[in-house]
């Protein structure tokens, strides 16, 4: 029993405490803090257009336009139309930051073309020598073959750095493929990327941008191979090799095991988000510094856009993808009804004398608005050998239009209608 001295002191501070616990019971959640970003350059490059060198959000809103969808929080975002090349709206769209696995986009780019897809190549240790720490894996394994086509399968796919460290070692090793690299990235006059590292990793002084991501993705695109492989929702890869079972016929040969592998693009997989309608790739990727990043492409109706989303500042589940939804539904709802605000620039000299002033474009800022939420219609999918296929509304003609618009100084493929494996994270 309380001795009188503490009995009366007691009851109040119980009561106190009854009372405080009320009132945070009632008060409304609050929302987890926002990152402290830092600021963008006041100054940054003018490739496409000058109002792509301004900090902050620049679009131009016609009368009757659709506004910007509200909550966006990337550091960096970019809308463009895939055809055109024309920049819709941008938000510190030359901001170098850390790529993460969407610089293997640049990769893939630069390397496609010098291997044919059926050649196969047997992984020594060295090949695999060098991965960082924590690195996305495909599961290759040493002294195992697989074809050219397993790798890419491997870095588009499961945006594994071991496929990304075997193809740099055909191509002559990790420096050499940074140097070619680079050297792309400078034929495409995407100037706000240095490369460090082929598969993306966080290190120091690798940075790109928005902008020159979707010139990667525009790039790629533009080859056949890349489609195919950046819009492949499953496929098999393959495992260990196992002898051949007791009782078998003499002279039988091991067998190969598959397993299955599934993108990590979740707006392509429906994966934790809503598969988003006519998407088509492209790449997304993940770090501790770099944050999530994403470029895809998707396409309604003729009109096919472009969306690059890095760093978003809301710390959500998949929110680079919900961003990037956004972006896309905000894209195809103001096609027509905004004037571009820069331009995607063409390869070479051509499209570094092209300072991307958009043809009619105002100077009128818009304001917020919300937008609609990303289709969940999936398309029905059937087994085949090589993993489950169903077709993608990207057509050959519509990316063929691209390819020769912007892309001659590329090897040309027959373009087939794009089309999209499903069946069956760190980027």
């Amino acid at each position: 029993m309380p001795t009188p001295s503490t009995a009366p002191a007691a009851a109040p501070a119980a009561a106190l405490v009854v009372a405080v616990s009320m009132l945070l019971a009632a008060a409304p959640a609050q929302a987890a803090p926002r990152r402290a970003d830092p600021e963008p350059p006041a100054r940054m490059s003018t490739v496409g257009g000058e109002r792509l060198g301004r900090p902050g959000t620049q679009v131009a809103l016609r009368p009757g336009a659709p506004a910007l969808p509200e909550g966006l929080t990337g550091r960096s975002w970019l809308v463009a139309d895939a055809k055109s090349g024309e920049v819709l709206a941008a938000h510190n769209a030359h901001w170098q930051l850390a790529p993460a696995s969407t610089l293997k986009m640049l990769f893939a780019d630069t390397l496609l073309p010098r291997f044919p897809r059926d050649r196969k190549h047997k992984v020594r240790p060295s090949d695999l020598e060098g991965i960082g720490e924590g690195s996305s894996m495909v599961g290759i394994k040493e002294h195992y073959t697989y074809s050219v086509h397993d790798l890419w399968l491997g870095v588009f796919l499961r945006s594994g750095n071991d496929a990304v460290h075997v193809l740099s070692a055909m191509n002559g090793g990790k420096e050499k493929t940074v140097r070619d690299m680079q050297a792309h990235a400078r034929e495409l006059n995407a100037l706000d990327t240095h490369v460090v590292s082929p598969d993306g990793y966080d290190e120091k002084g690798q940075v790109s941008s928005a902008y020159d991501l979707t010139l990667f993705a525009r790039a790629g695109l533009g080859k056949a191979d890349f489609r195919e492989y950046c819009s492949t929702a499953t496929a098999k890869f393959p495992g260990d090799v196992k002898k051949p079972k007791k009782g078998a016929k003499r002279g039988a040969e091991p067998e190969r095991e598959y397993f299955a592998i599934q993108n990590t693009n979740r707006l392509l997989t429906g994966a934790g988000v809503p598969f988003y309608e006519g998407i088509g790739g492209v790449k997304n990727g993940s770090t501790t510094h770099a944050g999530n990043t994403f470029t895809g492409v998707a396409r309604r109706g003729d009109r096919e856009l472009l969306v690059t989303v890095m760093n978003p500042a809301k710390q959500e589940a998949y929110e680079v993808y919900k961003e990037t939804a956004m972006l896309f539904d905000w894209g195809f709802a103001a096609a027509g009804s905004v004037d571009p605000v820069g331009a995607l620039v063409a390869p070479g000299a051509a499209g570094a004398q092209n300072d991307g002033s958009p043809r009619g474009g105002g100077e009128r800022d818009g304001g917020t608005g919300h937008a609609g939420a990303a289709s969940s219609a999936r398309a029905d999918s059937g087994s085949g050998s090589g993993g489950m296929w169903t077709a993608l509304g990207l057509t050959g003609g519509a990316l063929a239009a691209v390819a020769a618009a912007l892309f001659a100084v590329h090897r040309r493929h027959p373009l087939p209608a794009l089309v999209r494996r499903r069946g069956g994270d760190r980027g």
